[in-house]
């Protein structure tokens, strides 16, 4: 399930490619603060979805890969 972190990592990507020429011309503190918070959240899905990709933490519970014999053991437990 490596596929779903790359593709987020490349979209992440193009969101900044797309954003990267509109940062420079914000000249009000609310807009500044607009685009820190957003390269500040742009940073953390990036970190997040890199440490994903490199095994530092779990995958998402919904694209974990389940071993069939795990499963067997928690069908034999659920019947108990």
């Amino acid at each position: 399930m490596r596929f779903y972190t790359v593709f987020r990592l490349a979209f992440a990507g193009f969101l900044l490619y797309v954003a990267w020429p509109f940062i420079p011309q914000a000249t009000t503190s609310l807009g500044k603060g607009f685009w820190f918070t957003w390269l500040l959240f742009f940073l953390l899905v990036v970190g997040g979805n890199l440490a994903t990709f490199l095994h530092l933490s779990e995958p998402p519970v919904m694209e974990q890969e389940e071993l069939p014999r795990e499963r067997a053991k928690a069908d034999l437990l659920q019947e108990r």
